[in-house]
Formats: C-alpha cells, structure tokens, sequence
C-alpha cells in the first residue's frame, strides 16, 4: 500500500499521528501492519494485543515508525533507543528532552555524539520561548485584565477590553 510517497507493507511499524476517540487509538500509539483488506478496503494494524482497522482513506493518520523524534516518543517505551546528539540541531539540546529520550528506553539505550554536545544539552535547563501571540489575542476580547507568567518567570499584564 502507498499513500503520500511512502510505502506500507505487512510487518512496518507504525505510528498514530491523532487521536481517534471512537477506535480508542491516540497519537503515539504505535502497532504493526498486519493485514490488507483490498475488498473492505481497509489495513489492520496490531496495537497491543488488539487489532485496529483503518479505512484506505484514514492512511495519513499513520506513519512508518523504524525510527521517531523524541516529541512523539513521549508516553511510549521500547526496549532500546538510540538518541543522536549534534551541535547542528543546537535548539534541540535541552535537558528535558535528553530527559525524555533517556527515559524511553527499557533495555538498551545508545547516545551517539561527542560527550561536550551531551554537556551542552544537560546544562540548558530553560525551556525555549514562545512567541504565539496567545497573551495578545485574549488581551483584545474583553474587558478584563489578564496575567500571564512566561517561562522565564516575568509577570505580564494586560487589561482586556
């Protein structure tokens, strides 16, 4: 099966990418190809010890999964990870998300990198800012002052109209 440039095949492993509330499948959750309906038109995909069908139309809500980023690991577990460590990703080198990676392998873990890069990402324990304007959006619906405390801990006020 092809979808979007990438090819499924029984045995791939794969990812949920949302959350579908009526299968009780959520993003992260990851399971194996298992069969293709081509009469019903539909893939099984084995999570845990259920099966869980997806029509032909619901492909893009499924990754291949051989190998994914820290973000979606989160909440998951596998027997052994490897975590690549690089000064060209110097945004990616914080210590929550060495923290997360560290934490997802039950076995085996494997850090590739130079040791300076791994002190790098320990010693940043900020999270990085958001600009999304959100203070800004809700400061222009009423008329109520609102008090927003960034990551950095400043306070900001704002009276909304």
């Amino acid at each position: 099966m092809e979808r979007f440039g990438w090819r499924f095949q029984i045995g791939d492993k794969v990812i949920r990418t949302e959350n579908d509330y009526d299968k009780d499948v959520f993003n992260g959750d990851v399971g194996i190809v298992e069969r293709f309906d081509l009469v019903e038109h539909q893939v099984a995909v084995r999570c845990d010890e259920r099966l869980v069908k997806y029509d032909f139309g619901e492909r893009d809500e499924i990754s291949l999964a051989y190998a994914i980023t820290i973000h979606k690991s989160q909440g998951s577990e596998f027997p052994a990870g490897v975590i690549a460590l690089a000064t060209q990703h110097y945004m990616l080198l914080q210590r929550n998300l060495i923290h997360t990676g560290i934490t997802r392998g039950k076995r085996l873990l494997v850090l590739i990198g130079q040791k300076k890069v791994l002190g790098i990402a320990v010693r940043i324990d900020r999270p990085q800012r958001r600009y999304s304007g959100l203070l800004r959006s809700l400061s222009s619906e009423g008329g109520q002052t609102i008090t927003a405390t960034a990551p950095d801990g400043i306070s900001k006020r704002t009276k909304r109209h």
